[in-house]
């Protein structure tokens, strides 16, 4: 492994030399602290000193005989490799809005409360302007939301209050606000040469004299 170096490979060679059961395993712990002190990003991570365990007997070739505080690895089950994840497959009916919206309409059309149900209503009719303005970067008119709503839901859900959403702006440099050389040379007028301050002075006779009290 090349993050501990060819010094710790050799320390591991010679702890396999050792014949004493009891020097092997005290000469087996001191790598283990020097291989925690030589990678200490290791101790971020939960149950570091487990790690370590299992480098130091991966580095060995599975050879190394000393007790360990953990299960000892084989080569089998260190490298072996994980089962693959079984990725959820969801094909909603409207793909341009996605399988949440889809879910979250059909909990409103379940809903027999009306209040509910019209928040639900106005809840996803701003989504829906949200999205479109998100992906074309452009305004949708509201009697076009209603009109795609409509079709979805067979006209059983209608949108009362007007979905609010800010026109997308591209981003613009630093036109308006000025860079920030711009910022510092305004205060380049008080430093420089002959500024209103030494005038000040020149008139007020000398140095500020401090206020007593």
């Amino acid at each position: 492994m090349r993050e501990y170096g060819r010094h710790i490979q050799k320390m591991i060679e010679y702890v396999l030399s050792i014949k004493d059961p009891e020097e092997r395993q005290r000469n087996a712990q001191a790598v283990i602290e020097l291989m925690g002190f030589l990678n200490p990003h290791l101790k971020n991570v939960e149950d570091f000193r487990h790690k370590l365990w299992d480098h130091l007997f991966l580095i060995s070739d599975f050879k190394l005989d000393v007790e360990s505080p953990y299960t000892i690895p084989t080569r089998e089950t260190l490298k072996g490799k994980p089962k693959p994840l079984k990725y959820p497959k969801r094909y909603p009916k409207f793909s341009h809005l996605g399988k949440n919206l889809e879910l979250v309409i059909n909990k409103a059309l379940k809903e027999e409360n009306p209040e509910k149900r019209q928040g639900f209503a106005n809840a996803v009719a701003y989504y829906m302007k949200l999205a479109y303005n998100n992906w074309h970067k452009e305004m949708m008119h509201d009697d076009a939301i209603q009109s795609e709503l409509t079709s979805i839901t067979d006209g059983q859900l209608e949108f009362t209050n007007t979905p609010y959403v800010k026109a997308f702006r591209p981003q613009q440099e630093n036109r308006d606000r000025g860079g920030y050389g711009k910022q510092r040379g305004k205060f380049q007028q008080r430093g420089g040469g002959g500024g209103h301050r030494n005038d000040r002075n020149d008139r007020g006779g000398g140095k500020f004299k401090k206020k007593r009290y």
